[in-house]
């Protein structure tokens, strides 16, 4: 390897990309085709990377298997960079599988963690942990150190365990330091930020107040009967039930928290399940057999009696009655959350991310646009979505994942 390109890889590895284009911005070999794509993915111009990187893995041919799955890594990185999420993970498991053929482990482990990364942002937490599990970080370089803390941390925020993530981001931060790369200190400073922003709110008692992570973990030890708005689960110490496909019986539910311990009236209760102004004996006919199912479906944490204006909710195990809602309430906050990112999303990544169709994510967007809370760039199938940074909270409890059991 020629001495140009050891240092312009060299400049790449410490996160500077200007100085690796002065040494090889007007070679056209396929080593410095591959140096080039990378040094415009690290700059933001993600189209032009992946051409230079494909062009560099054409040019090094079928013998050089090794160079041509490092191109297929870096492909990868940008793809996930870029939030193209439907990038054929197949790809990247081939490519690692060589790599680590060839005892390029560092950059086999640079392939796993991009894995594991895309599992995190599609929700599949499970699989994502499984993965993080059979790394060896001690072994591996402090960039990928910091990399392998940041994956733990994600996985533990979106877990809603505040402390795991704190330590995670420490030793994440502790070896991205050591691997003096700016841009990745900058995401880890950018996580740690999260721990401190409202994550949620609590409504009891009709008072309301912001929660940090840490709140909301110490929340689920706490003995009150939490009504979940953000998970859509009532829970209590003893168990657990989930209404999140009976969205009815949901807001009656909430509407019954947020009163206690005093009761909801009919019209209240028939207001918020049914989204009716005005009140008749169907109206109350169609509550009685809703209440009805309320009783069945809650009946291991409460149950309700019918009091002269309304019913009211007793809890069976728990001291008080606590509603846990999102720190904005938003018709479409799971798309925002994804947005909150800072980074661009198309409408197919983000519907494989929330396990939605594309159509019901595009009228979503179209919805957002129209209000003036996201904004579009590009056109067809090259259009990307992004919101302006404002707000200063957590999107941990607006993002997909699963409520720890009781």
């Amino acid at each position: 390897m020629d001495s140009l390109i050891t240092a312009a890889g060299r400049a790449l590895a410490s996160g500077d990309p200007l100085g690796a284009l002065n040494r090889v911005a007007l070679r056209e070999d396929p080593p410095a085709l591959a140096l080039r794509g990378i040094a415009m993915a690290q700059l933001g111009d993600f189209p032009r990377a992946k051409l230079l990187l494909r062009r560099a893995a054409r040019g090094f041919g079928t013998k050089e298997v090794v160079a041509r799955a490092r191109c297929v890594v870096a492909e990868a990185e940008i793809a996930l960079a870029s939030r193209d999420l439907g990038w054929p993970p197949r790809r990247l498991a081939a490519a690692a599988a060589t790599l680590e053929a060839h005892g390029d482990r560092i950059n086999a482990a640079h392939a796993h963690y991009l894995d594991i990364r895309r599992l995190v942002l599609i929700g599949r937490l499970d699989a994502a942990e499984q993965a993080l599990a059979a790394m060896e970080p001690a072994l591996l370089p402090s960039a990928l150190q910091a990399v392998h803390g940041l994956a733990t941390a994600s996985i533990a925020l979106r877990r809603l365990r505040a402390g795991a993530a704190q330590e995670a981001l420490a030793t994440a931060r502790e070896a991205a330091r050591r691997g003096g790369i700016p841009a990745l200190l900058a995401e880890v400073e950018g996580a740690f930020s999260t721990l401190h922003a409202p994550a949620a709110r609590l409504i009891a008692n009709g008072e309301e107040r912001s929660l940090l992570l840490s709140n909301v973990e110490a929340l689920q030890s706490s003995p009150a009967l939490i009504v979940d708005a953000c998970r859509f689960v009532v829970r209590d110490l003893q168990a657990s039930v989930s209404l999140a496909t009976r969205p009815v019986l949901f807001a009656l539910a909430r509407a019954l928290a947020q009163a206690w311990p005093a009761d909801a009236s009919r019209e209240v209760l028939i207001a918020r399940a049914f989204g009716s102004k005005f009140t008749d004996e169907s109206h109350r006919a169609r509550l009685r057999v809703e209440i009805g199912r309320l009783r069945a479906a809650l009946r291991p944490v409460a149950r309700f009696s019918a009091t002269r204006d309304g019913f009211a909710m007793v809890p069976r195990h728990a001291a008080e009655v606590v509603v846990l809602a999102r720190p904005v309430e938003e018709k479409h906050a799971a798309v925002l959350a994804f947005l909150a990112d800072g980074e661009s999303w198309s409408s197919s990544a983000l519907a494989l991310a929330l396990g939605a169709s594309q159509r019901n994510v595009q009228r979503a967007l179209e919805e957002l646009a129209t209000a003036g809370k996201v904004q579009f760039y590009g056109q067809g199938r090259a259009r990307r979505w992004t919101m302006p940074t404002i707000p200063g909270f957590a999107t941990s409890l607006l993002l997909t994942a699963p409520w720890r059991d009781a």
